[in-house]
């Protein structure tokens, strides 16, 4: 009997757009007025001023057009995909090139020595500081070029590649759930909504802590489970061939850590420390974080005496080792095309609107709560999101005696949902197409915790209001 293979990224993220594409059929079209607001510097909806206009269904030539237009189209709420896709293509070259020294060879094997018998104390430290960069800056596509340095690490430490894709994808993701002063995300909304950023603070602190402790002890549970009985790993059927595409036989042979590959990986560090501070402080973006990784593939090439043709062909390389998540980063914006280019965006934020009339108090906060979490998933994006959806929810709340920055932390707390779960996020389906999960494997592992984190939100949110 044929064994039913689930299908990959790429065909789910089409068969999604496919069934957007149908709904702009079945869903009237409509549109706000939109009005530029000066603080934001962007065109937001009007609350009470939607009205329905004529339909533009979406067909079969729009539907394969969509991955096209959304790749080098911008949209007014996001990046363009060709950019982000780009720095990715450009993360792989570098990543190669500092491979090809084999300063990470010999850097993981250093680092396991050292830390035998302490390994699973890696996964709170590292996932502690992926929440800091999410909660202060949204880190999300930044955390891309970790995924290919951090699974061997986890491999190599007797874990599985879904510990390390989890300490990656989800302390980044608690942070933006759980996110105080991002700008990207917490500071857009709140000036939609009229509050200052720090209004709410600490319920958002709350979120952040309780949230990074329960996602702790559940991948440390899970990381130590696979390690004392690696058939319990949720993709033990590809243990053997994980290690052979993570780790490339590194059991075997280890390359000696000279002084030559201690500045590598030194100028590996401090790469990614500057593209930190330029994302949070400098105001940089996909095109400046581009080019530095090509300078310092370029700077890495030259202190390990590499060839020109060996820092090229590695450099090319490893670029096509990810032209595979470029690829989706670019079908996952096409879902998006439909909707707005189908006109059905705005109708379904309408519907949200028409869902809270009269509701109670709790119950308004929860509704917000879970009219953003869908809504999320098909606006990935958390600053398009909070300008799309902020303006019209934000003052419903003042009919419901619901004060606005509880209204925020509800979208918070659901726009951090994206960077866990969403296929619709190219940066999900790229962080596990580099770690080599499908996405039904992440769905059973990460299943239960998100479970875990919709309960105590709710639970957070209800109090916010009963003590307000």
């Amino acid at each position: 009997m044929t064994k039913i293979k689930f299908p990959s990224a790429y065909t789910i993220l089409m068969l999604l757009t496919v069934l957007m594409a149908i709904l702009t059929w079945a869903i009237p079209a409509g549109q706000y007025q939109m009005e530029t607001n000066e603080t934001l510097g962007r065109m937001v909806p009007v609350v009470g001023t939607y009205q329905t206009v004529d339909a533009n269904p979406q067909g079969i030539v729009d539907i394969l057009m969509a991955p096209i237009q959304g790749f080098y189209d911008p949209i007014s709420y996001a990046a363009r995909a060709v950019d982000v896709a780009l720095f990715v293509l450009v993360i792989g070259g570098f990543l190669a090139v500092v491979t090809h020294t084999g300063a990470i060879d010999a850097g993981i094997a250093g680092t396991m020595q050292r830390l035998t018998g302490r390994e699973k104390w890696m996964i709170p430290i590292l996932m502690g500081l992926f929440a800091l960069g999410g909660t202060v800056y949204g880190m999300a596509e930044e955390t891309i070029p970790f995924y290919a340095l951090l699974i061997p690490v986890m491999i190599a430490a007797g874990y599985d590649s879904i510990v390390g894709v989890a300490i990656i994808m989800i302390g980044a993701g608690i942070g933006c759930l759980g996110s105080t002063i991002n700008p990207f995300a917490t500071v857009i909304a709140s000036n939609a909504a009229e509050i200052n950023f720090m209004e709410g603070f600490a319920l958002r602190a709350i979120i952040l802590v309780l949230g990074w402790i329960a996602c702790v002890v559940y991948v440390m549970r899970y990381a130590e489970k696979v390690k004392h009985n690696p058939e319990l790993s949720i993709v033990a059927h590809q243990r053997e061939s994980n290690l052979d595409h993570f780790l490339h036989g590194k059991q075997q042979k280890t390359p000696e850590f000279t002084t030559t590959r201690k500045v590598i990986l030194a100028i590996f560090g401090i790469t990614f420390v500057i593209m930190m501070w330029g994302v949070s402080i400098a105001g940089w973006w996909m095109a400046e974080l581009s080019a530095l990784f090509i300078g310092s593939s370029i700077v890495v090439g030259i202190v390990a005496c590499m060839s020109e043709a060996e820092v090229t062909e590695s450099f090319v390389n490893g670029a096509r080792d990810l032209l595979g998540v470029a690829l989706i980063i670019a079908i996952a914006r096409g879902l998006v095309v439909v909707m707005d280019n189908g006109n059905i965006t705005h109708t379904i934020l309408n519907y949200a609107e028409g869902l809270l009339g009269g509701l109670h108090e709790v119950a308004f906060i929860n509704a917000i709560y879970w009219i953003e979490a869908v809504m999320c998933l098909v606006v990935p994006s958390s600053s398009g999101l909070a300008v799309l959806s902020m303006p019209i929810l934000a003052p419903l709340a003042d009919f419901a005696g619901v004060s606005r920055e509880l209204v925020v932390t509800a979208y918070q707390s659901a726009s951090g949902l994206p960077n866990l779960v969403t296929p619709t996020s190219g940066v999900v389906m790229g962080g596990l197409a580099i770690g080599r999960i499908a996405y039904p494997a992440w769905l059973k592992f990460i299943g239960p915790l998100l479970a875990i984190l919709t309960v105590m939100v709710m639970v957070l949110l209800s109090l916010g209001v009963m003590l307000g």
